[in-house]
């Protein structure tokens, strides 16, 4: 599991992450969006996500 840490933690510092996370922050900051994710994370939870 520490491999996998480390790996996350090295692409978190590379180019590419850093600007994964900060179109994630900037998604996060608009209001409609988080209120979909909102949604949609409720639905997830609930069990109730359209499969039948």
């Amino acid at each position: 599991m520490s491999g996998l840490l480390s790996r996350v933690t090295k692409f978190a510092r590379s180019p590419e992450g850093r600007r994964a996370v900060r179109e994630a922050r900037r998604a996060s900051a608009d209001p409609k969006r988080r209120a979909d994710t909102k949604r949609l994370i409720g639905r997830l939870r609930s069990g109730k996500h359209g499969r039948k």
